[in-house]
């Protein structure tokens, strides 16, 4: 089971970097949270609607995608864990070069929780503007 699982969370993250919601929505469980760790304004629990909403967000904020490089990914029974490195242009023509680690935790071969490990200072500087303003826009209509 943990080399699908790997395969499923390896997908999932290409999927989130390409803003791809009808992959992402394959791998995750219909109850399925992510918890970006930390105190910053980016931080917190997401459920699934929120997770797939923020992934079409991302999609128009980083055109480029993260372009994750795969340092490593470990997998034991229901939990893999993903170490990579992203180098995204966002949509304001800045770089976004930002190191992370997802753990994630599987049932029934469905991604069921994800925790986001990354430099949060950074994305409150970069990608969190970029989103309130997506969110803003949307209101508006």
């Amino acid at each position: 089971m943990s080399e699908a699982n790997k395969q499923v969370a390896l997908d999932f993250l290409h999927a989130m970097s390409e803003g791809n919601v009808d992959v992402q929505a394959r791998c995750l469980a219909p109850d399925a949270i992510a918890v970006t760790q930390g105190f910053a304004k980016i931080s917190g629990r997401r459920d699934r609607a929120t997770m797939l909403a923020t992934a079409a967000a991302l999609k128009s904020v980083v055109p480029t995608g993260f372009r994750p490089k795969i340092e490593k990914v470990v997998a034991a029974g229901d939990v893999v864990a993903i170490e990579f490195e992203g180098n995204a242009v966002l949509s304001n023509g800045k770089p976004y070069c930002n190191q992370y680690v997802f753990v994630f935790t599987f049932e029934d071969g469905k991604i069921h929780r994800f925790n986001e490990y990354l430099c949060t200072v950074l994305a409150d500087e970069a990608i969190y503007p970029l989103l309130a303003a997506k969110s803003e826009e949307r209101a508006q209509v």
